[in-house]
């Protein structure tokens, strides 16, 4: 009885240690196993990244990905799968043909991708690439009437000298430990910043309107990138009332700068190739993919935990870091939590988002159809049943630690939870930063915690992000193992909390 009685304050002084956060270390284990040894990711991966393909929004592609997602969701016993309508999006856009090759001064085929929403070439076409330099609106008079016909071609600006430094990285403890001092606020922009950056946008616009009223068969842009790595731009040809424009290929810039020194020398350059697109103007709504876990508690199943990332990618390659990676992860969380057995108390919700690449729209969107519009803070009934929504959208490496968004009450629970995975994570970092350019940020924006977590960069910024090769084989899949394990358990935990996430007090607009 003695011995009994000793060990009660020594059983609470670690309960109180711990913050009084309750982990069902059973179930914890549980998740860890089935993600573990029993991991779906590779199939998954080779369903959504292989077999769907390019999954540009309102693309078959797009498609198919979803019909896929709600098909397995549905399989593994989630309820209610399916994609829903968020407003708005504009036209599908599907490649059918993309060929282009140097044959004078001597043959060579060329790395290149059609942009995005552009329109077909007449045919197979043939001919003099013609450099132009245009800066400005003045510059026009001096290819006014001259390019009829013409494949013109547009100089890459960057370095695309050899590098010396590792395309793929891990975060370094050093850097893990900077990520948790608080960021050096960015020099805002001035007035005149904003003007320029405003003025280079428009007369964009302007240029590609004077091609196409010149009649130009071909616009070739040498783009960023190098090692036959180009990044994609990111156009507004998908909106309903885009004018017709002429037909434009984004090229290696390798390749660009070959046919310019050459052009330069007095070497004459000749091009053949060919752009086959279509346009779908016959649904022009955007579609998010749902499903859920029904919540088992009588009190808490009203209240929703949601994860989530984006399902559409850039056209150029296959999309699997970008973010096929994200919804690969996702589907496993899930799946983790049905063939565990687990029984959550809250219902839990996943969304693959569509429509990211061209502004958050899918995700935005859906918040503001559910929760509150974040213009005019008008709040939903809803907004108050939403824990936390978790997301995943910066490639394929693995989980270092997470971003607080200024939420600090959430920080001792997060590092508590992460400290039932010391044997997969590494100098796990949880900081108060904020982090940008994906989805959790609709969630945030009306007061629902919503956070990204920190991942390893891996080649994201580097080979993947936006690219042409952005393919199955840059997947980690150990690393989207732990990744879709972690995520499981921090989701599995906050369904399971007596009390939802502390929040950040919101602020009102007037």
């Amino acid at each position: 009885m003695k011995s009994r009685l000793l060990l009660i304050p020594v059983l609470l002084f670690a309960f109180v240690a711990h913050g009084q956060e309750i982990i069902d270390k059973e179930a914890i284990e549980k998740i860890k196993k089935e993600g573990l040894e029993n991991s779906q990711v590779e199939q998954i991966a080779f369903e959504l990244v292989d077999k769907a393909g390019p999954r540009l929004t309102n693309s078959a592609g797009y498609q198919r990905a979803a019909e896929y997602a709600v098909s397995q969701l549905t399989e593994w016993g989630l309820e209610n799968a399916k994609t829903e309508a968020w407003g708005e999006f504009g036209r599908g856009w599907e490649v059918n043909k993309s060929y282009i090759a140097m044959t004078k001064p001597y043959y060579m085929p060329f790395i290149a991708v059609p942009k995005a929403w552009t329109e077909s070439t007449d045919g197979p076409i043939s001919g003099k690439v013609i450099f132009v330099e245009i800066n400005s609106e003045e510059d026009f008079d001096k290819y006014r009437g001259q390019l009829k016909g013409a494949i013109v071609a547009f100089k890459p600006r960057g370095d695309q000298s050899p590098t010396f430094k590792a395309d793929a990285i891990r975060h370094t403890a050093e850097a893990l430990q900077e990520m948790e001092e608080p960021r050096t606020p960015r020099t805002p922009w001035t007035s005149d910043e904003i003007a320029a950056f405003r003025k280079r946008r428009a007369f964009s616009q302007t240029l590609n309107t004077f091609l196409t009223e010149e009649g130009v068969a071909l616009i070739i842009k040498g783009v960023n990138g190098k090692h036959g790595t180009l990044f994609t731009s990111s156009p507004r040809g998908y909106l309903k009332d885009t004018p017709k424009g002429a037909s434009e290929i984004e090229m290696a810039p390798e390749h660009v700068n070959l046919m310019a020194r050459l052009a330069k020398n007095g070497v004459e350059v000749e091009v053949e190739g060919e752009v086959k697109t279509t346009f779908n103007d016959e649904d022009l709504q955007g579609y998010n993919v749902l499903a859920e876990i029904p919540g088992t508690d009588r009190k808490l199943k009203s209240e929703v935990v949601m994860l989530g990332g984006h399902l559409d990618s850039w056209h150029g390659a296959n999309g699997a870091t970008d973010n096929g990676a994200g919804c690969i992860v996702m589907m496993e969380a899930v799946r983790i939590l049905m063939a565990s057995g687990l029984k959550p108390k809250r219902t839990i919700r996943i969304a693959l988002w569509g429509g990211e690449e061209q502004g958050l729209h899918g995700s935005r969107n859906y918040v503001k159809n559910h929760f509150g519009d974040a213009e005019t803070m008008a709040l939903k009934p809803e907004q108050k049943k939403v824990s936390a929504y978790y997301n995943i959208d910066n490639g394929t490496g693995r989980i270092r630690g997470i971003y607080l968004q200024g939420n600090e009450e959430v920080g001792p629970i997060f590092r508590e939870w992460f400290g039932s995975f010391d044997d997969i994570i590494d100098n796990t970092t949880v900081t108060l930063r904020n982090t940008g350019g994906t989805d959790h940020l609709g969630f945030d924006a009306i007061g629902i915690p919503g956070f990204q977590f920190i991942q390893d960069p891996v080649e994201y910024w580097s080979r993947t992000h936006h690219t042409n090769m952005d393919t199955y084989e840059r997947l980690v899949i150990d690393d989207l193992q732990q990744i879709a394990t972690i995520v499981a358990s921090f989701v599995y935990n906050t369904a399971q909390r007596d009390e939802m996430l502390p929040r950040e007090q919101l602020e009102t607009k007037e």
